[in-house]
């Protein structure tokens, strides 16, 4: 089914939005809130959009709302599995709602696949465009404020000040927030699945590379 029609979509929409009010946030990671959910959304429908990618609709809505239904610390030891822990709360959620089951096990999969810690290959469409959609939120001035919001809960360094471009020490995201756009951040566009996600990921990975063309000029004393 990839033709679900508007009205449709709308409906289940807010049955899933409903849900995860209901449900609650079990965590304190504001990087990963029910409106970060909303834009993963938002960001899949353009990508389909310009893809012209036939792909089912409702599978990516419920994905997209569901993917983080299950959320570990950046630093917890099985963060890996996350994503694995998310599709399986997603199903037990989705069935208790009647969600069709023939959508399901494509649903579980794409949230399961989105992960970037968690490696597993977007074998369908539908956890193509959801996987892109979801790693545009680590770019463009989302991507910016995130970065540096999650190394201040993790207690991290922004950059450090006297080899802030690595030059001459191993990279390392778990001390300083800049090391992350070396690392992840502008590696990401190569990683992307669809056309459109890739074109948008090249644009907004520019911003941080100017982001950080700016802050090393300023650490430089110059603010021209």
């Amino acid at each position: 089914m990839t033709d679900t029609c508007p009205n449709v979509l709308k409906e289940w929409e807010q049955r899933f939005i409903d849900c995860l009010q209901n449900l609650g946030q079990d965590h304190d990671d504001d990087s990963h809130d029910f409106f970060h959910f909303q834009r993963v959304w938002k960001t899949a429908c353009q990508i389909m959009d310009q893809d012209g990618a036939a792909a089912d609709r409702l599978v990516v809505l419920a994905a997209c709302y569901f993917h983080d239904v299950v959320v570990l610390p950046k630093n917890h030891p099985e963060r890996s599995k996350a994503s694995t822990l998310a599709a399986a709360k997603a199903r037990e959620l989705l069935q208790h709602m009647a969600f069709p089951e023939a959508q399901l096990e494509n649903v579980c999969h794409a949230i399961e696949s989105h992960s970037y810690s968690a490696g597993i290959v977007p074998e369908t469409l539908e956890a193509k465009v959801v996987q892109d959609a979801d790693r545009m939120e680590a770019l463009g001035a989302i991507g910016l404020a995130r970065v540096f919001y999650t190394s201040g809960v993790l207690r991290q360094k922004m950059f450090d000040p006297e080899d802030p471009m690595a030059a001459h020490r191993e990279l390392s995201d778990r001390q300083f927030a800049l090391d992350h756009f070396e690392q992840k951040l502008l590696r990401l566009p190569e990683t992307m699945q669809t056309n459109a996600g890739r074109e948008m990921a090249e644009r907004n990975a520019r911003y941080l590379a100017d982001f950080r063309a700016k802050l090393l000029q300023e650490l430089q004393g110059d603010y021209s």
